[in-house]
């Protein structure tokens, strides 16, 4: 009996950070799966909301007859400590990621790859996908996968968590997502602490 592919990815954890005294949000990215298209199967990344409307901006460019899933919205006066604002900035993000990685057509595209399984900025990302650089996209993903190890301690010391609610439109069998350091489903929780060994190149 063959084992039916599965890509659970989840949007949690938004920290404040500042760069040039310019406060912003990043939102951790969470990713699962036994599937053949992606290089390794566990991983874990930040991004902030700017890279997520490039990463659509590229994927539509790329799948010009594809109706690529929405962002949330951008607002004008998104104020990152306001609990309820960044709740539905990171329930959108979630649906986006749904979505996109339940395309064949777009999990074709390796900026994907490098956007989830990377922590390239995004000209190297552009880049390294473009063929332009010394190391290719499964070599970068490898790198960036054997410096990461375990998932944080959190998700074994978290007693209590909110989980998102899912979504009408999320594709049947896609995992629910959880916020703010909660543990992820049962049949997950073992397979998320240790990042897997690379497979040897072909």
């Amino acid at each position: 009996m063959l084992l039916q592919e599965t890509i659970s990815v989840w949007v949690r954890d938004p920290k404040i950070q500042k760069r040039d005294w310019h406060p912003y949000l990043d939102y951790e990215i969470c990713l699962h799966t036994n599937s053949m298209c992606f290089t390794v199967k566990t991983s874990r990344v930040r991004r902030r909301f700017r890279e997520f409307v490039w990463l659509r901006q590229k994927l539509q460019s790329n799948a010009v007859l594809i109706d690529l899933p929405e962002l949330p919205p951008k607002i004008p006066f998104f104020n990152i400590n306001n609990a309820q604002m960044v709740e539905q900035r990171v329930r959108g993000l979630q649906e986006f990621l749904n979505k996109v990685v339940q395309c064949p057509l777009l999990l074709s595209d390796s900026r994907l790859h490098l956007f989830l399984q990377t922590q390239l900025p995004l000209e190297e990302i552009e880049a390294c996908a473009s063929g332009q650089t010394k190391y290719s996209v499964s070599e970068a993903i490898h790198k960036f996968a054997t410096s990461i190890r375990r998932f944080p301690a959190e998700e074994e010391e978290q007693t209590s968590c909110h989980l998102l609610p899912e979504s009408s439109s999320a594709p049947l069998g896609t995992k629910i997502g959880f916020l703010n350091g909660c543990k992820p489903a049962e049949e997950l929780k073992d397979s998320l602490k240790t990042i897997l060994a690379p497979s040897p190149p072909k």
